[in-house]
């Protein structure tokens, strides 16, 4: 069936996701739902690992939104807000999201990896890498 209501699913395993896709220092961005991966439109998915003791680079992704899930770790995201950094310390389970071209980076204090699993409006890892916060 070829119509609009009967179209196929995709099964992506955890061995085919990809590191071809957007990269910023400090952290390893694995893609899986994607145009280039499953043809989808609207909507990019994937998994960001930032391991021990490390900070990512200070990066935006341009007109996507993002929705972050914790699933491993307590990775500290971190942007500016009136000239000051902020920092929101999270749990696995929680949901941290980041608006439009919002410059931020993710931290990881702890000794452990920490994985998130991040959905965005748009079906490409847009990402900016950039000198800092402000």
């Amino acid at each position: 069936m070829g119509d609009d209501w009967h179209q196929p699913l995709w099964h992506i395993r955890a061995s085919e996701l990809t590191g071809d896709t957007g990269q910023t220092s400090g952290m390893t961005r694995r893609e899986a739902v994607s145009a280039r991966t499953v043809g989808s439109q609207k909507v990019w998915m994937g998994q960001t690992h930032v391991a021990s003791r490390t900070s990512s680079g200070d990066h935006h992704h341009g007109d996507s939104e993002t929705a972050i899930h914790v699933v491993k770790g307590n990775p500290v995201f971190v942007f500016a807000q009136d000239g000051e950094e902020v920092r929101l310390a999270t749990e696995p389970g929680e949901y941290v999201f980041v608006p439009p071209f919002t410059p931020h980076r993710e931290e990881n204090p702890a000794d452990d990896e920490a994985v998130v699993v991040i959905a965005r409006s748009s079906q490409e890892a847009i990402v900016v890498n950039l000198p800092g916060l402000a």
